[in-house]
């Protein structure tokens, strides 16, 4: 199966014989003992319902960019990835590459801490709604005046809880400090903004804006690692730098393009979710696909194969 053709795509893996150890609103994670084994497929999920018709490409655009991200990021944290050639997985895997080539990846068991780490650097979503209710994002105070898209600086932390179903909720670093303790709080903290920081540096020379971010972290041998996605379009806003204006909605590269035609539909966002029209998935795709070329450089083609990425600073 061509993980990029049009035409081909990958709701849900089959793999007899592995213990499926959850499946996600995008991602199937197996068990392999004190390892796991991420598949993202091409579901697409919005208003955390997902929805029945998958984006072709979409898994590997969500694989092969967390594992640019991973790289040009190592100096500041490892992160769980132990490889993501199929050739180096366990040999009876090999008899599931056409569900495993560019969108799986083998990574560390950690111990994930129980939230979601955000970066904000732009006013935007759930933030612009926040602030203009209380002149405040997630409790932290904003001058007063700013407007919708407008850049923030310095960028801030917003982290939330998770959760499985339905919607994670916005929380204060004190009630962070709540769940995983003061100095660990503090520590992702800078840890994320630090990520998001060098990220969104990188996104701009690429004619990218990269509005805001989540990461997710867990602990290995009492070291903090980076886990899950990086600085994908299903975990961030990126807006095209040209023609970017505050006091106004923004054109993306990631997902609010699905977002914004569901909500000019009669729809609860309760599930089941409504199917995407062809011209929708089409025009998604395309914009999954030019985020991906735009911030590595290289267009993600139909002969790549997915290069291995270590888990532990060199």
């Amino acid at each position: 199966m061509d993980t990029l053709d049009a035409s081909s795509t990958l709701s849900q893996t089959s793999i007899p014989g592995l213990p499926l150890w959850r499946r996600g609103k995008v991602r199937d994670v197996y068990d392999l003992g004190d390892r796991l084994l991420i598949v993202t497929t091409d579901r697409i999920s919005a208003f955390d319902v997902v929805l029945p018709t998958p984006i072709p490409a979409k898994g590997a655009v969500l694989t092969q960019l967390s594992l640019f991200w991973f790289r040009l990021l190592g100096d500041l944290v490892p992160n769980h990835v132990i490889s993501a050639t199929v050739d180096q997985y366990p040999r009876e895997l090999h008899a599931v590459r056409d569900q495993l080539e560019r969108r799986s990846m083998l990574v560390k068991k950690t111990e994930p801490f129980p939230v979601e780490c955000v970066a904000r650097g732009y006013l935007v979503g759930s933030g612009w709604k926040d602030y203009q209710r209380t002149g405040a994002v997630c409790g932290i105070e904003l001058p007063r005046g700013l407007r919708e898209s407008e850049r923030l600086e310095p960028p801030i932390f917003t982290p939330s809880t998770k959760a499985e179903t339905g919607h994670d909720e916005n929380i204060s670093l004190a009630q962070m400090s709540g769940l995983v303790g003061a100095a660990r709080a503090a520590e992702l903290r800078d840890l994320t903004l630090a990520l998001y920081g060098r990220a969104r540096a990188h996104a701009e020379g690429r004619g990218i804006l990269l509005a805001d971010t989540k990461l997710e972290f867990g602990t290995s041998g009492g070291r903090v690692v980076w886990i899950d996605e990086a600085f994908t379009p299903d975990s961030s806003r990126f807006w095209p730098r040209d023609g970017y204006a505050p006091g106004r909605p923004q054109p993306s590269f990631d997902k609010q393009y699905v977002r914004d035609y569901l909500e000019t539909l009669d729809w609860d966002k309760r599930p089941p979710g409504p199917p995407l029209p062809e011209d929708v998935v089409t025009r998604t795709r395309e914009k999954y696909l030019e985020a991906y070329a735009r911030l590595t450089g290289t267009p993600l083609t139909a002969r790549d194969e997915p290069g291995g990425v270590s888990g532990e600073k060199r």
